[in-house]
């Protein structure tokens, strides 16, 4: 039901998780992690605005997938279909809560560290579930044990994930993607730092996608149009521009 979820969530890697105290942030916000090429946020209803702002997101971006978490009961799940969400997250794994969003049809990734949780979600033909805190709940080594009997499961982790072990989790096959709160920090977003935050987003999708771009060259009709090649790589991966001597020619 839910493949084409799944799908876009996995080729995307990392799901910045957001807290917003202000609507007006909302679309600057969005803009910087599309700026990087980050298409998809999770706004946690840890504040009065959370519904308003994913609507303001969902308006500002419209090719951005933006979902609601920390998502407790299912009149919240209705605020956040209403407001424009494509998918809920939950903290913990709550029966109510997810058959409605399976009756539904909206995406749902319940909080499940247990085999009992893992169970009930599987019950209901999900196939991805968050583990949270991650780093509480035995981290990689503790996924990696539950992968042995739940084979068709994977996991997003969150809470502990950042720059310095993304790569370590995202290089698992048992992680689906993960999410982070490091990328889009309460701090920044108040000192409307999103020039910082397009520059985390940038580096994590690069460390996610693993790997590294030494040299590509570009042969194009003219030097505008190659150039205009070059700026889209460079949007897209966040690749360092120069320019070669020769004119029909232009290189990262």
């Amino acid at each position: 039901m839910f493949d084409q979820f799944y799908t876009t969530l996995e080729s995307l890697g990392i799901v910045p998780v957001v807290v917003l105290d202000k609507v007006e942030d909302a679309a600057p916000l969005a803009h910087a992690l599309m700026a990087a090429g980050m298409k998809s946020a999770e706004v946690t209803f840890r504040t009065a605005c959370a519904a308003e702002c994913i609507a303001a997101m969902a308006e500002a971006e419209p090719k951005m997938c933006v979902g609601a978490g920390t998502v407790l009961t299912v009149e919240q799940v209705e605020q956040a279909r209403a407001a424009g969400a494509k998918f809920i997250v939950s903290p913990g794994y709550s029966e109510e809560v997810v058959s409605w969003c399976v009756e539904n049809d909206i995406a749902i990734t319940p909080g499940c560290v247990t085999p009992t949780e893992i169970m009930a979600a599987m019950s209901h033909g999900l196939k991805v579930v968050k583990f949270f805190p991650a780093n509480v709940y035995g981290g990689l080594s503790a996924m990696k044990a539950l992968s042995g009997p739940f084979g068709g499961i994977k996991f997003i982790p969150t809470g502990g994930v950042n720059d310095k072990n993304l790569a370590e989790y995202i290089s698992a096959p048992f992680i689906h993607a993960v999410g982070g709160s490091w990328l889009c920090a309460k701090a920044d977003i108040a000192a409307h730092n999103f020039d910082k935050i397009t520059s985390l987003c940038k580096e994590a999708r690069k460390t996610a996608l693993g790997f590294e771009i030494a040299h590509v060259g570009v042969n194009a009709g003219d030097a505008e149009e190659s150039l205009a090649v070059c700026r889209a790589l460079d949007a897209a991966f966040g690749c360092l521009l120069y320019t070669s001597p020769s004119p029909r020619d232009r290189s990262l």
